[in-house]
């Protein structure tokens, strides 16, 4: 079973064991988290899917946070030509890795109400 969750603005692919990296969570190593926003969950074969309108009501991956730490920098550098501007900046994203549990697809379904029929319209002057 495999799910697509969202998280920090972003959207990963996530199934029990994997481990990967999203940005900064508030969490410390060791601490169990959990993702609600569910956008779709399916079974491994592709035969149930539920695609959630924007969430899956219920559903929720179950993580783990193995390590933080920042990314490799990256270099920004920004110039102006025949200006002598030269400006060089340097920047590491922090990440937090987690390592994935469980993934529980929506809780039970309570039961829907059957839509109601709307009640016959009064003539108005015949149909069109």
């Amino acid at each position: 079973m495999y799910a697509v969750i969202e998280t920090g603005g972003k959207q990963y692919r996530v199934k029990e064991g994997d481990t990967f990296r999203v940005e900064k969570l508030a969490s410390k190593p060791g601490e169990v988290v959990e993702f609600d926003r569910v956008l779709m969950v399916a079974d491994d074969d592709g035969g149930g899917v539920t695609v959630g309108a924007p969430h899956v009501p219920g559903a929720k991956v179950t993580a783990t946070v193995v390590s933080e730490g920042k990314a490799r920098k990256i270099l920004v550098f920004k110039y102006k030509a025949k200006k002598n501007y030269r400006r060089r900046h340097g920047h590491r994203q922090p990440y937090t890795e987690v390592r994935i549990q469980s993934v529980q697809p929506q809780a039970a379904e309570a039961p829907t109400e059957a839509p109601t029929e709307a009640p016959a319209s009064s003539s108005d002057g015949g149909e069109v």
